[in-house]
């Protein structure tokens, strides 16, 4: 058992070796998911109010309505671009895409009213106009929104009459996940997917065209012993690379781990074991590349599109949901979600641990059955 144990620890160490001396595995295997940790990042890292690039065309001469414009640009929903001057100008930037909408104020807006009554004050008076595409109907509709709530609380100020409903809001103490936090637990999905099922596939068809395979059958090298050394190293590989996206998670996209870190890395290790199985049933069964690029496609593009690594689950329809939540990289993704934003431990994500553990059995009685050492 000893000397068992020393030959899957010296395989380990070769594996291990292997990867990181090889610059296009350590590209893949760390760099690669680090680009898309920036990118998705870079959208979905820092949340923060919509907003709105318009054109204010104002054909009013009143005071009121320099002020309004004025004070319109400091909002920090609404930018003003300065540079257009009428109407025609902002149709044209609106026709390409550089405008949402075009703010437009006749030129009787903020002509005075009287109040009725005894009370003889005046107050301005006027309809603003927004003018938007077919294409960006949704933005100018959300504009026509923001500029509501602001006319509303002048309104108020000049007539001081109470409307009879209104609406408030209420913040409840519960915390909810901004979209990184929702999104890096599909990131490092990705990446489990890319040292899971890529390293096997590129590496064992090049080994068994060099012949070292076929090398290694003859020696009492078993293939359990292969299978574990190459857990073991791909455990470590995939330890330092999403050790490195969790460093750069939190110090740049501020993310906030509220889990207990030593089940996230026993889940994690889980998480490798089990994606690590479809990569050896794969690479072991192909006899070369080009067996083992197509089949691997198809298996991991489903995951990597159903499973929520890059698109939400809860976006698709109902039925996909059902179908997609049964795919190995699911209860993994979930799983990673749970522990680290929502602060779970692992007897409380039972559901995803015992569907990880049937695909473990099934994955690895496939590997084993179908490898072959040529």
């Amino acid at each position: 058992m000893k000397k068992s144990l020393y030959t899957v620890l010296v395989f380990t160490r070769l594996n291990t070796r292997r990867f990181f001396r090889d610059r296009l595995a350590i590209f893949f295997g760390i760099l690669f998911p680090l680009i898309f940790l920036f990118v998705f990042g870079g959208i979905s890292g820092h949340d923060s109010a919509p907003s709105f690039k318009v054109a204010v065309v104002n054909k009013s001469d009143t005071a009121f309505s320099k002020d309004f414009v004025t004070e319109l640009g400091k909002s920090d929903v609404i930018k003003i671009n300065n540079n257009v001057t009428s109407e025609a100008q902002a149709n044209d930037l609106m026709g390409k895409g550089q405008l949402d909408a075009t703010i437009v104020l006749p030129p009787d807006f903020g002509n005075p009213a009287h109040m009725s009554g005894a009370r003889k004050d005046s107050y301005p008076t006027g309809q603003a106009q927004v003018v938007y595409t077919q294409n960006n109907a949704i933005a100018g509709q959300g504009l026509a929104t923001a500029m509501q709530g602001q006319f509303a609380k002048l309104n108020q100020q000049f007539t001081h009459v109470a409307p009879p409903l209104t609406v408030t809001t209420v913040q409840t103490n519960q915390k909810s996940l901004r979209s990184f936090d929702y999104t890096f637990a599909g990131l490092l999905g990705f990446a489990i997917i890319g040292m899971g099922i890529f390293g096997p596939i590129n590496v064992f068809p090049e080994l068994k065209k060099q012949g070292i395979l076929r090398r290694l059958h003859t020696t009492p090298l078993k293939v359990w012993q292969y299978f574990m050394s190459t857990m073991i190293s791909q455990a470590i590989i995939g330890m330092v690379s999403l050790a490195v996206m969790f460093v750069v998670a939190i110090g740049v996209f501020h993310l906030k781990v509220v889990g207990n870190y030593v089940e996230i890395i026993v889940f994690i290790i889980l998480s490798i074991i089990t994606i690590l199985g479809i990569g050896l049933a794969i690479g072991g069964w192909a006899k070369n590349e080009r067996q083992a690029a197509p089949l691997s496609n198809i298996v991991v593009f489903p995951m990597m599109f159903l499973s929520g690594t890059f698109f939400p689950r809860f976006a698709m329809p109902e039925w996909l949901q059902h179908v997609s939540a049964f795919l190995p990289l699911t209860p993994i993704i979930d799983g990673l979600r749970m522990l680290i934003t929502e602060g779970k431990h692992l007897s409380q994500i039972g559901p995803q641990l015992g569907l990880m553990a049937i695909w473990v059995v099934v994955i690895y009685i496939v590997a084993f059955r179908v490898f072959r050492w040529e």
